[in-house]
């Protein structure tokens, strides 16, 4: 099996197991939520230390492991992105399945189950219809960042609310927005597997300066995040420099 392969696996199989979690537990709101992140994680760990013994692997729901700062190969999870969406019922929450390779986003799964939706670097690209005139920009639903609307209003965008991190650059990839731009919080397992999925379909994903995303540091703090169409991203990185 591929690596490649691998993610898209482990990502399906944890989705599986969130889903029956949430239908059989009986369980609503935070406990639910700690106990499919403590499940999923179980499974993905288990998977991936199976599958390749010899790699390291950074999970938001396991202690950090500093000797994989030493490592070419970390896989950089999110065994349940979108926890408060998860526990709520909503269908915008994620599996993250990254893996980095020498600091960069190499490949990696994004599953979004209540969507049946797998998007894996190992997928062909998808053809999207022209840019619209008009951008769309998914934000939190719960908090967008200034910056995004800032930029949106620069932009003259249509600011599109939506759940998980994982949910928002999925509908990137997709196409059913074009743009999804954070600022304030992320870490690595973030953002690791949809940077890796949206560079794989042919989109622009960097730090919200244009820098190179950079994964496996020492501390797994990555704030910021800009993935969009590349024939815009020119576009939206002047409106953030400017904003």
């Amino acid at each position: 099996m591929t690596d490649a392969e691998l993610a898209r696996s482990v990502a399906i199989a944890a989705g599986e197991l969130l889903r029956d979690i949430r239908a059989s537990s009986g369980l609503t709101g935070a406990p639910l939520g700690a106990l499919g992140d403590r499940d999923a994680n179980a499974l993905i760990l288990d998977r991936l230390r199976a599958a390749r013994p010899d790699d390291f692997i950074l999970s938001e729901e396991s202690v950090d492991d500093r000797a994989r700062c030493a490592a070419r190969r970390v896989w950089i999870v999110d065994p349940l992105d979108g926890t408060r969406e998860y526990a709520s019922g909503s269908d915008e929450w994620a599996v993250h399945i990254g893996l980095a390779v020498d600091g960069r986003p190499a490949l990696g799964a994004v599953a979004v189950p209540d969507r049946a939706q797998i998007f894996a670097t190992d997928d062909l690209p998808p053809k999207h219809p022209p840019c619209p005139t008009g951008l769309r920009v998914v934000v939190s639903r719960s908090r967008a960042p200034d910056i995004a609307r800032c930029v949106g209003d620069r932009l003259g965008a249509t600011l599109i609310p939506m759940g998980s991190a994982g949910a928002k650059a999925m509908a990137v990839v997709e196409g059913r927005a074009d743009v999804y731009l954070h600022d304030g919080g992320q870490y690595e397992w973030d953002n690791c597997a949809p940077a890796a999925v949206a560079l794989a379909a042919g989109l622009h994903a960097s730090r919200i300066d244009g820098q190179p995303l950079v994964y496996n540091c020492e501390n797994p703090l990555l704030p910021d995040l800009l993935i969009c169409r590349r024939e815009v991203a020119d576009e939206v990185l002047d409106a953030i420099a400017r904003g």
